[in-house]
């Protein structure tokens, strides 16, 4: 804990491990869009957030690849988790899936998540978002 009460802890209860949650969040959930990362996500009534990060084996062959970026998508969630939690009712089950074909370093990743975490939250305007993806079609 900090000074300002927050935990940068990720305990295995905020894991998204269940078969059945999963399934539903795949088949049922909404979901958005900012390269290299894709989030599915799905409001649920339990009383925590709860978050799994995927990398495709189709687009990472080796494990020691899928399982650094997994890392990396871990400990950026676990440093900025803090911005979904509120006072509120409103949890989710959270789904972060690379989708990019090439290894990004952490400051190039780092952004992003943060961006899907805000947009998921409500922090980012329309406006704001549109002019995001623009940017990035632009690259």
């Amino acid at each position: 804990m900090t000074d300002s009460g927050q935990s940068y802890r990720f305990p295995k209860g905020e894991k998204l491990v269940s078969k059945k949650d999963i399934e539903e969040l795949f088949k049922h959930g909404s979901s958005f869009y900012l390269r290299p990362l894709l989030i599915k996500f799905k409001a649920t009534d339990g009383g925590k957030n709860k978050v799994l990060f995927s990398v495709s084996k189709r687009n990472f062959k080796r494990a020691v690849d899928r399982n650094l970026i997994k890392r990396r998508m871990r400990e950026i969630y676990r440093l900025n988790k803090h911005i979904l939690q509120t006072d509120s009712n409103t949890f989710y089950h959270i789904a972060f899936v690379y989708v990019d074909k090439s290894i990004l370093p952490y400051d190039q990743i780092e952004p992003k998540l943060k961006k899907l975490i805000k947009r998921l939250k409500g922090q980012t305007s329309e406006k704001d978002w549109r002019s995001e993806q623009n940017n990035q079609a632009n690259e």
